[in-house]
């Protein structure tokens, strides 16, 4: 039993700091803040500022490409997710809810189909989900 919850925690760790760098924690942050929180109002204000502020580490670790930092990160919510499971049975299985939804979410991607047709084509051709700042050409 123990072996399955520690596996459950690195795979919810992961997961975690997964979503905390990508634009899916906008819709993942209030499950996760339930999972830590509980029913309780106090323990949902606690783990919410402590969701945010692992999610503005994340975020700087994740644009600077620190592997370390985002390990250790991953580390210590490993060790807060095994000590929640330990504690609270029911949240195996809102763990691995979000676990599914996650992977769900990440195998939902978007279908792009491009026709070029009729004559030359002559100039950039750029093709994004989302682009950042100023694009230059020449």
């Amino acid at each position: 039993m123990e072996a399955e919850l520690t596996a459950l925690a690195v795979s919810g760790a992961t997961t975690l700091v997964q979503l905390m760098a990508g634009d899916a924690w906008a819709t993942a942050r209030d499950r996760v803040r339930a999972l830590f929180g509980g029913d309780r109002a106090g323990r949902t204000q606690t783990a919410d500022a402590e969701l945010e502020e692992a999610r503005a580490a994340v975020v700087v670790a994740a644009n600077n490409d620190d592997r370390a930092a985002l390990a250790e990160i991953e580390s210590r919510w490993q060790a807060r997710l095994l000590l929640l499971l330990r504690e609270d049975p029911a949240a195996q299985a809102e763990l691995r809810a979000l676990l599914t939804a996650a992977e769900h979410r990440s195998e939902q991607g978007t279908t792009v189909h491009n026709t070029v047709s009729g004559g030359d084509i002559r100039g950039p051709v750029i093709q994004a989900g989302t682009i950042e700042g100023d694009l230059h050409f020449g």
